[in-house]
């Protein structure tokens, strides 16, 4: 079954929580147990409805105070496909939160106010939707109840958002209006019956009639060498494989394929997913590919089709949101983790800071605090077979890791 992958993003108090509670709840997603205690806690603080942000927020913290501080992936299905929500908390203070959350996901759902409309936190929320390359964004525009359903209201808040959208460097995403009540279930699941002057979808409808080739743009074929496969047993005495994930693109047998860096050529010989054959294998695919030479391959290794070489390259200059309360300053020492290759780097230079709101950049001041966002160039121990990050996301992206607490310290998109 096909399987899509949602970040959510909005400030405080505009109902990201809730609208997830209404998804699960109008989708039947919720246990019966897990809707009776929603219930009684509803009950307990005197709430003539139910508050289905109570379905999300795990944290104690979250709960009290009716906020989102840790990223919560949330897992339902529908007859057509599965989702992955990730509901990423929507504070300047837990940026690195939101960008960790947003990394993966293919889809991202902005929730503004009607009341209060698009303010500074939206420009940061579309600033990191554009960073991340996120092709299908739906602005909902909750809380159409409070405002009486006023279309009027709907329309400008759409209108300033459009403004900000003219900031965006991403040409090919695409963005989506959708007004809705969380809390109501309006424009949720079904659509509403207070609206009638939208004609849209829902937004289930529309991420239901979303395909993950649709807000994918990773075309060239990568498949990073997880580890080798060797039965050694008498059926399978010659059983040489490479298992590990497709990064973009897709593999058929026949393929002449490149092993980097060691730059050996083969061909792809079979295509394996557990014991069952496949004459193909596409992007986000985990498998084992067998060569029909013998070639000396480890983990850490890439194949790629000949045609489509990656830069193979020592020195990278990208642009890193970091993550770690010590700040990253010039000549310091970090691992960077590029899928499965492991290699030591040094900051080279920081060049500037990044302003989240599409005002430009100002003075980085030879270093990067908590939650900043910077360009940054690396020199590496050895080189790494990459692509840019706007080019291929998952080859194009990197974690970088204390070398002396192995914490993860920061993440980076490839220039």
């Amino acid at each position: 079954m096909e399987v899509l992958k949602i970040a959510t993003a909005g400030s405080v108090d505009d109902g990201k929580s809730t609208l997830i509670g209404r998804l699960l709840y109008d989708t039947n997603s919720l246990t019966d147990d897990k809707i009776e205690a929603i219930k009684n806690s509803s009950q307990k603080r005197g709430y003539d409805y139910l508050d289905f942000s109570l379905a999300t927020d795990g944290l104690v913290a979250e709960r009290e105070q009716g906020i989102t501080i840790d990223v919560a992936h949330i897992y339902f299905s529908t007859s057509n496909k599965s989702y992955i929500i990730a509901d990423t908390p929507g504070h300047v203070e837990y940026t690195r939160n939101m960008v960790t959350g947003a990394s993966t996901s293919q889809v991202a759902i902005i929730l503004i106010d009607a009341r209060k409309g698009v303010i500074e936190q939206t420009y940061r929320h579309f600033f990191i939707n554009n960073l991340l390359r996120i092709k299908d964004v739906i602005v909902a525009i909750n809380k159409m109840d409070l405002v009486g359903y006023d279309q009027s209201v709907f329309e400008d808040i759409k209108q300033n958002f459009e403004k900000l959208n003219k900031n965006s460097t991403y040409s090919e995403q695409n963005v989506s209006y959708i007004p809705v009540s969380a809390l109501k279930g309006d424009n949720i699941v079904e659509k509403s019956n207070e609206m009638a002057w939208y004609q849209g979808e829902t937004i289930l409808q529309h991420l239901e009639n979303l395909h993950t080739e649709d807000v994918s743009e990773e075309r060239q074929s990568r498949f990073s060498v997880q580890t080798v496969i060797r039965p050694k047993t008498d059926e399978f005495h010659d059983f040489r494989g490479f298992a590990g994930k497709i990064n973009g693109g897709s593999f058929r047998v026949g393929d002449e394929i490149t092993v980097l860096p060691s730059m050996t050529t083969s061909m792809i010989k079979s295509i394996y997913f557990y014991d069952k054959m496949f004459q193909e294998a596409k992007a986000g695919s985990s498998v084992t590919i067998l060569l029909e030479d013998e070639i000396n391959i480890a983990r850490g290794d890439m194949l790629v089709k000949s045609d489509e070489l990656p830069k193979v390259e020592k020195d990278l200059t990208a642009t890193v949101c970091w993550m770690d309360s010590k700040h990253l300053k010039s000549g310091a020492k970090y691992w960077v983790q590029h899928n499965t290759n492991k290699v030591l780097s040094k900051i080279t230079a920081i060049d500037n800071v990044i302003a989240t709101d599409f005002s430009g950049s100002k003075e980085a001041n030879n270093k990067l605090a908590l939650n900043e966002i910077g360009e940054v160039k690396l020199k590496l121990a050895k080189p790494i077979f990459h692509d840019t990050y706007v080019s291929n996301k998952s080859n194009g992206a990197f974690i970088l890791i204390d070398e002396h607490t192995n914490a993860t310290a920061g993440v980076g998109f490839i220039n």
